[in-house]
């Protein structure tokens, strides 16, 4: 594609805002290197990258990857069979680590079932060496320092290290403190990598000894006292150890690694690529941008399309359509009007969609798939080259002409500007019938009125101007499909004060034709604003429409749902209540039998009779609704009133009813949260009452222990012994997790209940809530 194109369009001031959200080498290099191509597979393979890392910002997560350098010339170093230094190893291993990390996390993703087109493939593709990683770990820290862990002599020889400057400073320290009076100074300090006093000069003899260094005023010597020799000998003699023992260690991880050099660089280059995918949809997120479809055809259809550079509360959206029977549009009207913003905002869309970007444009835009994107747009008059203005833009137009094809799109903004008026429309002509053979598609900006004629007649041709307020004298910014612009300046000069015989004078001066169109274009604007609002006001509508339709058809389902269970509800217990009566009326009708029997043909007594029919009534049920004991109760639980306490179904947790929120919603404070839920989610239970061993202790309705044990207001003291007591209750009841609320405040009684779960041997493992949950105000603990 055309380079010239990314200045004139500012393409690159794009990418320069998604490179703010980059944080490895890689993803860098890959940012600088990218460009549209004309490859429609690439460019949804593209877009489906960028969709999924929008997906994972909507799930209220991230694709984490910290700040990463190429390791590429470390892992030429491997190839020669050098010896890598610490900071190095540390890198590499940084690279190995995060991509364990993403593994992990998008293996998370797979179990919860959340669907990707692309992620997936692209992390499988990893190479992890998780043992390689962890013997890095065990022996380099983030710094690129060596642990002492990385070997068992390393670390002896550290102790060895350190005990041997604590004797030496113990000893120094004596002179300190003891022999001041002869020091210049009581402190110890370093020369020559030896330890050493300052000691007037006077008294150079007082402590035998070493001089390693001496004052500019030759006041002060530097003595290693005789006492300490030895063992800074023996100190040094460890350092020397000590450094031969590193060097051995970095020998061996250097070898350890050396046959992985291709996977690490590998996986190098996918987290760079996954760090891009993240940058993509974070500036996508941040601009409102949409995922665009993909023509083949190179049928633009940009809806309510905002050029990325302007203030996205500031800017002006207009649908922008090009391609099939329209691959030609000649937009008219006056300057700042906004034509050449058209015609950029079309162009940039145009690159960031080949470029597997989102668009800022309203969904189910549709961009084309363009061999080159040309423009000539603005001054680019040269002084190195001495060119007028006409000459610069001729110059672009040849170099246009003779490189496109009917794959291309063509932005001229001017068109024909810069030379007497009748040529330059007729220049402008032969050029868009030039581009016409080719069949590109072209978008081109004039003032010329020839051109208005010329885009009503031609075949794929279209008219369309920029409208203009003539009440305000101010542009809108709109872009008028289908009507040519309409020449303002008598109407700008009246409302300005020019005198009427003036006005008058000029206009009789006009050609009656050029008037005849002039007030014809004025009733078509007027005709498209009125048809452009009334559009807006419905689109408006539909979109309230839309949603209310939607809550309507969610509010029924949930009907339907709770209908249906009700309807079973009653008819099991109605199964029930007639089996129950089918077993009794069997039974009095056997005990008549055998009396029957008993007594031969002698007839029952009325009495007997009356009373095992007064039975049989007694097992007809009342089938009021008003006296429907099932629906009454049901009917009880759903009466909310503000202060009862609820059963929220959907989280399983008690609350109790703050306050009323709409028709169907109420406030629902949960613990140390509040949240607004929907009252067919919610279900009156009866108040839980207090537990022995603590009143802020909850009890719930199957093991009788409530998973939360809320300490605020307590002393110090109490709580942790209602920590314990609970701890013991929650385990009996067999609970794999609590969770203890404890405020933040003064933070004592959460260190208080940190340092108790600690050593608590019935916990297994403990940390703060999340954020939405009450963040460090409470913890939740995991139970054995």
């Amino acid at each position: 594609m055309d380079t010239k194109v990314f200045d004139t369009l500012e393409y690159n001031k794009i990418k320069n805002k998604i490179y703010e959200y980059l944080t490895t080498k890689n993803g860098k290099n890959e940012l600088s290197s990218l460009v549209p191509t004309n490859n429609d597979k690439s460019i949804n393979l593209w877009l489906d990258e960028t969709d999924d890392g929008m997906h994972v910002l909507r799930l209220d997560k991230e694709i984490s990857i910290p700040k990463l350098d190429d390791i590429t010339p470390y892992m030429k170093r491997l190839k020669i069979d050098a010896t890598l230094n610490g900071s190095e190893l540390s890198k590499i291993n940084k690279v190995l680590k995060s991509a364990n990390a993403l593994v992990s996390f998008f293996d998370k993703m797979y179990e919860d079932h959340v669907s990707f087109k692309r992620l997936y493939d692209i992390v499988d593709e990893f190479q992890t060496i998780p043992t390689i990683s962890k013997q890095l770990s065990f022996s380099i820290d983030d710094e690129g320092n060596i642990l002492s862990s990385a070997s068992k002599e390393l670390n002896g020889i550290r102790k060895r290290i350190d005990k041997v400057k604590t004797d030496i400073r113990n000893i120094m320290n004596g002179y300190t403190k003891k022999q001041a009076k002869y020091l210049t100074e009581p402190i110890v300090t370093i020369r020559e990598d030896r330890m050493v006093i300052p000691v007037k000069s006077e008294y150079k003899n007082k402590f035998g000894g070493i001089v390693h260094d001496r004052s500019s005023s030759g006041q002060t010597l530097y003595v290693e006292p005789s006492s300490v020799i030895g063992l800074n000998n023996e100190l040094r003699q460890n350092q020397i150890a000590e450094r031969q023992e590193e060097r051995r260690i970095l020998i061996e991880l250097s070898d350890l690694i050396r046959p992985y050099q291709w996977e690490i660089i590998n996986n190098s280059k996918i987290l760079g690529h996954l760090d891009l995918i993240n940058a993509k949809a974070k500036y996508a997120r941040k601009m409102k941008a949409t995922k665009p479809l993909v023509s083949t055809d190179n049928r633009v259809n940009l809806k309510q399309a905002r050029h990325p550079l302007i203030d996205q509360d500031k800017v002006v959206a207009n649908d922008l359509k090009i391609g099939e029977d329209n691959r030609a549009i000649v937009i008219t009207g006056p300057n700042t009007g906004g034509k050449t913003i058209t015609i950029k905002t079309l162009g940039i869309l145009q690159l960031m969609g080949q470029s597997g970007l989102f668009v800022t444009a309203n969904e189910e835009s549709t961009i084309g798939v363009f061999d080159n994107v040309f423009a000539d747009i603005g001054d680019e008059q040269s002084i190195e080259q001495n060119l007028s203005t006409f000459s610069s833009h001729m110059d672009n137009i040849v170099d246009i002409l003779n490189n496109l094809t009917s794959k291309s799109l063509v932005l001229l903004d001017e068109l024909g500007a810069g030379t007497d008026p009748k040529e330059g429309a007729a220049l402008a002509i032969s050029i868009l019938d030039k581009i016409g053979e080719v069949n590109s598609e072209v978008v081109a900006t004039t003032h010329y009125p020839e051109l208005k004629v010329y885009a009503y007649n031609r075949v794929k041709t279209t008219n369309a101007s920029m409208e203009f307020d003539v009440d305000t004298l101010q542009p809108t910014y709109h872009l008028l499909m289908g009507i040519p612009g309409q020449s303002n300046g008598l109407n700008i000069a009246e409302r300005l004060g020019l005198s009427d015989q003036i006005i008058n004078e000029a206009r009789s001066l006009t050609d009656q034709d050029s008037q005849d169109l002039n007030n014809m274009i004025v009733e078509l604007t007027d005709q498209t604003k009125q048809a452009r609002e009334n559009a807006e006001y419905l689109r408006t509508q539909l979109a309230d429409a839309t949603k209310l339709h939607a809550e309507l058809s969610d509010k029924f389902s949930k009907y339907q749902n709770q209908k249906e269970r009700l309807v079973t509800e009653a008819k099991e217990k109605a199964n029930e209540i007639a089996k129950k009566a089918k077993n009794k009326a069997d039974h009095i009708i056997a005990e008549l039998h055998k009396k029957q029997d008993q007594i031969g043909k002698v007839s029952v007594k009325e009495n007997e009779l009356i009373n095992a029919k007064g039975e049989l009534n007694s097992l007809r049920q009342d089938i009021s609704l008003s006296n429907n004991k099932v629906l009454k109760k049901e009917k009880a639980k759903h009466d909310f009133h503000k202060g009862d306490d609820v059963l929220v179904k959907s989280y399983g947790q008690r609350g109790v009813l703050m306050s009323k929120m709409g028709n169907h919603s109420w406030e629902v404070q949960l613990g140390i949260l509040k949240m607004k839920i929907d009252d067919t989610d919610l279900e009156k239970v009866k108040p839980e009452k207090e537990n022995n061993f603590t009143t802020r202790v909850k009890r719930s309705g199957s093991s009788g222990l409530s998973t939360t044990l809320d300490l605020r207001g307590h002393r110090y003291e109490n709580a942790m012994h209602e920590v314990d007591q609970y701890l013991d209750s929650a385990v009996l009841a067999g609970y794999p997790s609590i969770t203890i609320i404890h405020g933040k405040g003064t933070g004592a009684l959460r260190k208080g209940v940190t340092n108790l779960l600690k050593r608590d041997r019935r916990v297994s493992d403990f940390g703060y809530s999340a954020p939405n949950a009450g963040g460090d105000g409470s913890t939740v603990v995991k139970l054995r």
